[in-house]
This record gives C-alpha cells, sequence and structure tokens, in this order.
C-alpha cells in the first residue's frame, strides 16, 4: 500500500512539474519577450500586423458611413472608393512598422520616440488634406481617418516597445 501511495505521489508531483512547466512555457511565448525582456521583433510585427489590419477595416468603415452621410469623398472631382482608404492605411501602417523596427533597434527609449515621431507625422498628415481640392465633409472625413489610423497603430505598436 505504501509503494502505491508513493507512485501517486510521485506521479502527481511529475503531472504538476509538467503543467508548471507547460505555463511557464505558454505565458514566454504568450508575452514574446526576449530574454533581457524587451519584446521581440517578431511580436512587434504581429502585433503591428494585427492593428493595421484593424485601422484598415475601420477607416474604410468610416469612409463608408461618410459617404452614406452624404459626402462626396472626391478629390480634384475624382471619387475616392471605400476600398482605396483602406489601401492607403496598410501601404502606411506598414512604413510605419518598418520606422518601429528601425527605433527599436537604434532608439535609446524606442517607446517614446516612437510617440512623438508618429503623433508629428499623424499631424503632418492633416496638411494634405486641408490643402486639397475637396469640399469641407470630405476634408473632414480625410482628417478622422487618419486619426483614426492612428488611434489603433500607434498604442499597438508602442506596447511592444520597451520605454
Amino acid at each position: 500500500m505504501s509503494t502505491t501511495r508513493t507512485a501517486a505521489a510521485t506521479t502527481s508531483t511529475t503531472r504538476t512539474a509538467a503543467a508548471t512547466t507547460f505555463t511557464t512555457r505558454t505565458a514566454a511565448a504568450a508575452t514574446s519577450t526576449t530574454a533581457s525582456g524587451v519584446p521581440s521583433a517578431g511580436s512587434l510585427l504581429l502585433v503591428g500586423a494585427v492593428a493595421t489590419v484593424l485601422a484598415a477595416a475601420a477607416t474604410a468603415a468610416v469612409s463608408a458611413i461618410g459617404h452614406a452621410a452624404g459626402a462626396s469623398l472626391a478629390l480634384a472631382g475624382e471619387p475616392i472608393p471605400p476600398p482605396g482608404f483602406a489601401t492607403m492605411t496598410v501601404l502606411f501602417a506598414a512604413l510605419g512598422l518598418l520606422l518601429a523596427l528601425a527605433i527599436r533597434r537604434y532608439a535609446a527609449s524606442p517607446r517614446t520616440l516612437w510617440l512623438r515621431t508618429t503623433i508629428a507625422l499623424t499631424v503632418l498628415s492633416w496638411i494634405p488634406d486641408l490643402l486639397a481640392d475637396a469640399d469641407a465633409a470630405t476634408k473632414a472625413i480625410l482628417m478622422t481617418t487618419h486619426l483614426v489610423a492612428a488611434a489603433i497603430v500607434i498604442p499597438a505598436v508602442a506596447s511592444r516597445l520597451r520605454r
């Protein structure tokens, strides 16, 4: 009987150790950090890609809602289709991810530099919108789509950069 209890205790201990190891490995994979505690480039790209897809869908939705509300969404007389908003969002978010990778590698405080740079670029992105040959509603929608995309992508990428 004693042997059975010892075997059961050993099996229980082994299961507990295996579960602890599995939990630890799973948690480590979920956080995707390097040994120094810095989020990996892969996790930055993954989070950035997900944020990019969400931002593209959101900007297309904002433009579709604006169009449904009666905005022309025309620049110099040429209408911008809602998928065009998504395409440009993906293009510029991808450029932003390349910028984030460079900042991650070379900056002393990557998160701070990322936030300062991208917020400034978001504000600067309104200049062409304000100067565009478009009605006020179209300009407002263009500026809103920039804010929507920035509100999704910037914090997501910042979360994967060290302070």
